[in-house]
């Protein structure tokens, strides 16, 4: 059990205006204002409306939970605070009540990680509800705490919305080959007693990996996967049977995913459509098939949403979907005149609507976020009509100093419709400028999409034109698009990232002397395979946790692949490792490290288990024997990607200067 020292005197303030953006813009913002650690982390309104809670920094930069009235933003209470601990995610159990889960930003040796917690509003009954997921050494119970705590393989998975003291918690059962996910199971917990009970009622015939709640809680769906099968359950309410709804191939494009269950028991899908794009679908439980005509079908993109329930009205009012940007479709009259209001306080941004009881709530969340503004959140009360700022992500960024994003399109050498998103440098482009590809990882994700993006912005306002391809593999654009990235590793996917460079050339906004590839893990893979393989295009590349060899990925006993992904998911995505050998081999970069001659920054985390440290060991071992501009970082505490602060803004430190020196500067 955990002791937490309480934090002194609070520092965070409400702001109950908008900031005036009247100050002189700076020529080039801190690396430290587009990496630091956010200042609010997040924000929940109450279910009734009527209470806001917040995570934000302290003087000490902890992260503390502070609570206020929406009528009263001014008179702010402090539900947890500490010394040694920070409170990360937070979301309500009801109006009093608050789920919280408590990390440490600051400490590499994992205590706190991971523990989940109850409290009420004001600070008061504060009970662990589960323990640490990192092993450390246990401290002397606290008199606060009760002791009474469930193990790590519990983890809260959702509120419920009847008032009560309860939660939804899931717990993992793992195989004792390589640690993966056999199965999980539901259960109700009281966040105030501990009272765990069994939510799953009737026999299931499979292992659960993923389960869709109905409005009540309960569960309807339960969704089975492995060996490269996803198998669909339905449990009747009325008889408490389960039935099986489809058997699919978990990568193809047949079949669908359950989405959500609506107040009257209508079951919502994602399906393909004749265009080969998902849409979101009514399903018929009774004929056991997806309706003919699709409810939400966007144009270019795959469905990629979610509900937005009113629980007062007990009615499905509105649709939060992404196409270029996300955006929400109100079916609800009286919400769609209030997202209008809300929009007019803020005509420049996206304003995406957070609540529970909507209709009759007093006020409402709003996160506000732009190409140019991180996500920034405010309060709109309803019966003032007024709208109040509580606080940014990133609060030292000045939108006026940031450069404008734009979603295009640019046409492969095969004729394929790439999906691109471009990132201009603040102030007049007039001519060509100094250029990055940026590529995602994944790789088989979506990159991103319009709003605010962090590295791509710091490039820019360090003058460079940001080229982020959406390139044959990633997801969101129909599943041809998916499936003409399957083993495309090196090859048509390496070439749609030389075809975007080409692309911005001939629009005349990259320099064809000064262009340089970056990225991590996938994308890091992808630099190194572009500077090979394009150095008629790529000056310079800089990469953090990259793949170097594919081989490692089926065969290190160190990543934490399981046997199952290994088998199916990375066969069919990436190759066979004895089928494809010869592929896999000539287009990993260890093995033509001696064709990249440009200066190339890596950095790798020691405790990266996705990619263990031991790829980029041999690499750079192999690309020093003929390059000696190569530039390694190794961050010691560091895994699959940046945790903490100083290590997240030491690494743009480098590739800042790695990029002056080497592209900005060059001629």
């Amino acid at each position: 059990m955990t002791i937490f020292k309480t934090a002194g005197a609070l520092l965070a303030t409400l702001l109950l205006s908008s900031a005036a953006m009247g100050a002189d813009a700076a020529p080039k913002p801190s690396v430290e204002s587009f990496f630091s650690n956010p200042d609010v982390r997040s924000a929940a309104l109450s279910p009734s409306g009527k209470y806001l809670a917040w995570v934000t920094k302290n003087q000490y930069g902890r992260y503390v939970l502070l609570t206020a009235s929406t009528q009263e933003l001014n008179k702010i209470s402090r539900a947890a605070g500490y010394e040694n601990a920070d409170v990360m995610s937070i979301a309500w159990v009801n109006d009093e009540r608050l789920y919280m889960s408590i990390s440490d930003v600051h400490d590499a040796g994992g205590h706190f990680q991971g523990e989940e917690y109850a409290v009420n509003r004001d600070g008061s009954q504060l009970v662990q509800l589960t323990a640490a997921t990192w092993k450390y050494k246990q401290e002397q119970t606290g008199t606060l705490i009760k002791n009474k705590t469930l193990p790590a393989e519990y983890d809260v998975v959702a509120t419920l919305h009847d008032m009560s003291d309860d939660i939804i918690v899931s717990h993992a059962t793992y195989n004792n080959i390589d640690y993966s996910l056999e199965s999980t199971r539901l259960y109700r917990l009281n966040t105030k007693t501990d009272k765990l009970t069994d939510l799953i009622e009737g026999t299931l015939p499979a292992e659960m990996k993923s389960w869709v709640l109905g409005r009540d809680g309960k569960p309807r769906l339960a969704i089975s996967q492995g060996k490269g099968r996803r198998a669909v359950y339905y449990r009747d309410p009325a008889t408490g049977n389960w039935s099986q709804l489809g058997d699919f191939n978990d990568l193809g494009d047949e079949g669908f995913s359950p989405a959500f269950v609506s107040f009257d028991e209508t079951l919502y899908v994602t399906a393909g459509q004749s265009n080969g794009l998902s849409a979101l679908y009514k399903y018929s439980l009774a004929d056991k098939a997806v309706a003919k005509e699709p409810l939400v079908a966007i144009d270019g993109y795959d469905f990629h949403g979610s509900p937005i329930f009113d629980y007062g009205t007990k009615k499905l009012v509105g649709i939060r979907y992404e196409n270029d940007a996300w955006s929400t479709a109100w079916t609800d009259a009286h919400m769609r005149e209030l997202q209008k209001k809300v929009d007019q306080f803020l005509p420049s941004t996206v304003n995406s609507i957070y609540c529970q009881n909507c209709v009759g709530a007093p006020a409402l969340l709003v996160a506000s976020v732009s190409d140019q503004q991180p996500k920034t959140y405010f309060l709109y009360n309803v019966d003032k009509g007024t709208m109040t700022r509580i606080g940014s992500t990133l609060p030292d960024i000045k939108p006026e100093q940031m450069g404008e994003r734009s979603f295009d399109h640019y046409t492969a050498r095969d004729g394929r419709s790439i999906p691109v998103v471009l990132t201009m440098p603040p102030g007049e482009s007039k001519g060509s400028k100094p250029a990055v590809v940026l590529v995602h990882g994944g790789p088989n994700l979506r990159g991103g999409s319009w709003e605010w993006d962090a590295e791509a912005q710091f490039l820019a306002t360090r003058g460079y034109v940001v080229i982020q391809p959406e390139f044959r593999g990633s997801l969101g654009f129909g599943f041809d698009h998916f499936h003409a990235g399957w083993k495309q590793w090196g090859l048509t996917m390496q070439d749609d990232l030389a075809d975007a460079a080409q692309w911005a050339i001939k629009k005349g906004i990259a320099d064809p002397k000064r262009i340089a590839i970056g990225g991590g893990s996938y994308g890091g893979y992808a630099t190194l395979m572009g500077l090979a393989r394009n150095p008629e295009l790529f000056r310079t590349g800089f990469e953090f946790a990259g793949v170097t060899d594919i081989d490692l990925m089926f065969t290190s006993a160190e990543n934490d692949f399981s046997e199952d992904l290994r088998h199916y998911d990375l066969r069919t995505l990436i190759g066979d490792p004895k089928k494809d050998a010869a592929q896999l081999r000539d287009n990993s970069p260890t093995t033509v490290a001696s064709k990249i001659t440009q200066p190339i920054l890596i950095a790798h985390g020691v405790l990266d288990r996705r990619v263990p440290i031991k790829h980029s060991q041999e690499f750079r071992d192999a690309i020093r024997k003929t390059n000696h501009d190569v530039e390694w970082i190794e961050y010691a505490d560091e895994g699959h990607g940046f945790r903490y602060e100083k290590d997240h803004i030491d690494f743009y430190k480098h590739v800042e200067a790695f990029l002056q020196k080497n592209l900005a500067a060059a001629n």
